[in-house]
């Protein structure tokens, strides 16, 4: 029992004697089968929240929302990843939430607004570059009453609802951090995709400003922009480290940890250099536990889905839902692993 003398796990039985009525019919209001008047309705759901019963709950109204989950780049580790969470999250939703996924195969600013102006839906989530179009998109849906939740990288000063993500420019001061304490000093290199992404840029900025504060004997030489493309980063980095052959560590700040390992096992330089990249993938899991990678911040992608699903059922009243309430401010977290503290099994 827990100290309020309610039961630590609530069964439909608990709601029912709490509601005055049969486990049947709340088995029928919980899972929206009907045959139920709207005044034991409310009372069944009203037992429910009060007990805390950890189900989604069905909204009073019956409206059916329709969310647009829109991903660019399927073949990027992190978006495969966020599809995934986002098919779990479907499996468990109400039947009075839809989540639909919208699968782009480039992640051009025209692009990504296209899709989200033709949304047939009453919300989106989307994962774009912080560019005028991608903004004028998410006000056309916001005036018409279609709020837009940014997830992975922000679009600051935007008409979007929320923002689900970590604090990249935290973990780019983290990453300044661990690589000033574990290389010896010397010039420090950078690979992106390109800084349109807020991501990208703020974990630059955080990098940047870790190192000029307080690791003066690592200066950051060069900013490689490979677009997240394995062959091209790979290609740039290695011609980055043939000008810079004494750098001692590489951060990257995006999704091509491929070409970044690639250009490492190259020889290029004069001698391994610290790597520090994003996400935990089967790749950079095999590439930590072989000593290529050095420690590689994960950004939570199963928290990310579901903050932004619960400021989008918050918004559309789903009461007893979630705990979230305005103003949605993300408090996702980033996790570090390193050789030493990875999982028992590699992510799939």
């Amino acid at each position: 029992m827990t100290e309020n003398n309610r039961p630590l796990r609530i069964t439909l039985a608990d709601v029912a004697q709490l509601a005055g009525v049969g486990s049947a019919t709340v088995d029928r209001v919980i899972n929206e089968r009907g045959n139920v008047s709207d005044e034991v309705r409310q009372q069944v759901l009203q037992a429910a929240r009060t007990l805390g019963l950890r189900r989604m709950l069905p909204v009073s109204h019956h409206r059916m929302v329709r969310i647009n989950v829109i991903l660019a780049r399927p073949e990027l580790p992190l978006i495969r990843r966020m599809g995934v969470e986002f098919r779990r999250l479907s499996d468990r939703m109400d039947h009075s939430v839809a989540i639909h996924r919208t699968t782009l195969e480039n992640e051009a600013p025209a692009t990504i607004a296209q899709a989200l102006l033709r949304s047939p839906c009453d919300a989106a989530i989307v994962y774009a570059q912080d560019h005028p179009q991608i903004h004028a998109a998410i006000a056309e849906l916001a005036a018409r009453g279609n709020p837009v939740v940014t997830m992975i990288s922000d679009l600051p000063g935007s008409a979007r609802l929320a923002y689900a993500g970590t604090d990249h420019a935290k973990a780019g001061r983290s990453a300044g951090y661990f690589l000033s304490r574990i290389a010896k000093p010397g010039p420090v290199l950078v690979l992106c995709n390109h800084l349109g992404f807020q991501s990208h840029a703020e974990r630059v900025r955080g990098l940047t400003a870790y190192l000029a504060a307080h690791a003066a004997d690592f200066p950051i030489v060069e900013i490689v922009e490979g677009g997240d493309d394995a062959v091209r980063s790979e290609a740039r980095l290695k011609d980055a480290l043939r000008r810079h052959f004494e750098a001692v560590a590489i951060y990257n700040v995006g999704a091509a940890n491929r070409g970044a390992v690639g250009a490492i096992r190259a020889g290029i330089s004069r001698q391994p250099p610290v790597f520090i990249g994003h996400e935990l993938t089967a790749f950079t899991y095999q590439s930590l536990r072989e000593g290529v990678m050095t420690l590689t911040i994960d950004q939570s992608p199963e928290l990310q889905a579901q903050f932004a699903i619960d400021v989008l059922l918050n918004h559309f009243d789903f009461a007893g839902a979630t705990q979230i309430t305005p103003p949605y401010a993300s408090t996702v977290p980033f996790v570090l692993y390193g050789p030493e503290n990875l999982p028992n099994k590699a992510p799939e």
